[in-house]
């Protein structure tokens, strides 16, 4: 056994006792160099290993932020990523991009993946959208692909002319023939917009028989082969409309009545758009105030938005009795007269745009809808005129409620109270937040 001598023990004692002394902030600069340093090949090589060994639901949230080409390329990487790039949940949401190199900048889906993606994964597609260029070859070809669509689910389906509405060079047979393959077959469609195509009649009671209990939502505006009666045909049977979007020539007393029934739920939204049907049409059918009662009796919170693209004299038929309309846009110049029968006529009025008016002072009307539009928050102005003095009025008479604000600098009229430059204070005061007007971009 062998033996401790007392100063041994004490020369130990004082090493422990250094030891354990906080090191110094040399000593600490050095570990920080060090820790620093760059990575060996072992680290890297680890990492690499790491990405390869990626669960496949990190891999999937990775991938649904990439754009198709460059998924298309990761999965090339290894049988893991291969894997996750068919994984159905992959699948559920697609856009058609169709573009003709001649006529289109933009790039196009590639007939391989196409052809892929029919093949392995009709069945999985739920939200499917098609956006295709002004070419007939465009349209062609997406009809070509709705009509492979047999064993699909699709629940989403949007049809959209990203230039002049191509879907309308197509005969009427076959669109409608291509449509109907994803009526028939879908059996839960609750989102469909079909704007600027040659639907008609029948293939909607084809949507009706196989969607009714499902449908929510139909935009269908500029379809000229569906009459009154194809769309009555859908209110009366799909009991969960929510959104409806048409032209003003499909909206009748017997639609908003069959839209206010009882078996109903109750519509959310209804979208029209006022533009002439024919050159040189000036007359437009009236709808009655009693049918308009109807539909917010039964809807109270509905949103009826209208918009406007007529001449002046085509304006008679509205507005002249109580219009439950929330929302009015005018793409084209509307008249002094027409701006004054709102502001007695619509009370539920929330938003206002004036693309143009002329010459003349809307300071009336702009004082008038202040005053009965009590639920006014949103206004636009563009080629029009208005005192500096009456703008302040309505902004007064509106106060804080007006949380959209967009008015041009041209169409403020300096007059003895106010100019341009005092204005922006009096406005700014009232809505109690800075506010300047628009100014006219230049080039």
């Amino acid at each position: 056994m062998s033996i401790i001598r007392p100063g041994r023990m004490k020369q130990n004692r004082v090493k422990q006792k250094v030891e354990t002394q906080p090191a110094s902030d040399a000593d600490e600069g050095k570990k920080r160099r060090k820790t620093s340093s760059t990575p060996t090949i072992e680290t890297l090589c680890a990492c690499q290993v790491d990405w390869g060994n990626l669960h496949y639901d990190v891999i999937l949230h990775i991938f649904q932020y990439l754009p198709l080409v460059d998924r298309a390329c990761a999965s090339s990487v290894c049988r893991t990523w291969n894997e996750v790039f068919h994984m159905p949940e992959l699948w559920r949401r697609f856009e058609f991009e169709l573009n003709q190199p001649a006529t289109s900048y933009l790039k196009s889906t590639h007939p391989d993946l196409i052809q892929q993606i029919i093949k392995k994964h009709a069945d999985h597609l739920q939200y499917v959208s098609f956006k295709v260029d002004s070419s007939t070859e465009s349209a062609e070809a997406a009809c070509d692909i709705l009509s492979q669509l047999v064993n699909c689910s699709i629940k989403t389906l949007g049809l959209i002319s990203t230039a002049r509405p191509s879907f309308m060079n197509l005969s009427k047979s076959r669109f409608v023939s291509a449509l109907t393959v994803v009526f028939v077959n879908s059996k839960s469609l609750s989102s469909i917009k079909i704007d600027d195509t040659p639907v008609d009649d029948p293939s909607l009671k084809v949507l009706v028989a196989n969607n009714s209990d499902t449908l929510k939502l139909l935009k269908m505006s500029s379809c000229p082969h569906v009459s009154p009666a194809g769309i009555l045909c859908v209110a009366d049977q799909c009991y969960g409309l929510r959104e409806l979007a048409l032209n003003y020539y499909l909206l009748s007393d017997e639609l908003l009545l069959a839209l206010s029934s009882e078996k109903h739920v109750h519509l959310e939204h209804l979208r029209v758009n006022v533009v002439s049907e024919n050159p040189g049409q000036t007359q437009f059918h009236s709808i009655k105030k009693s049918s308009w009662d109807a539909l917010v009796r039964h809807s109270p919170k509905v949103s009826i938005v209208m918009y406007f693209f007529l001449y002046e004299e085509e304006f008679d038929s509205f507005f002249r009795d109580e219009t439950p309309v929330t929302h009015i846009y005018f793409g084209r110049a509307v008249s002094k007269a027409m701006l004054g029968r709102i502001g007695i006529n619509c009370p539920r009025l929330i938003e206002l745009v004036v693309c143009a008016n002329g010459l003349q002072p809307l300071d009336d009307e702009l004082i008038c809808i202040a005053e009965r539009c009590k639920h006014l928050t949103a206004m636009g102005l563009g080629e029009c005129e208005v005192s500096c003095s009456a703008f302040v009025k309505f902004v007064k008479i509106c106060g804080r409620r007006l949380t959209q604000l967009s008015i041009m600098e041209e169409v403020l009229i300096p007059d003895q109270k106010y100019n341009l430059e005092q204005i922006h204070w009096e406005v700014s005061k009232y809505l109690g937040r800075v506010w300047f007007p628009d100014m006219m971009p230049t080039w």
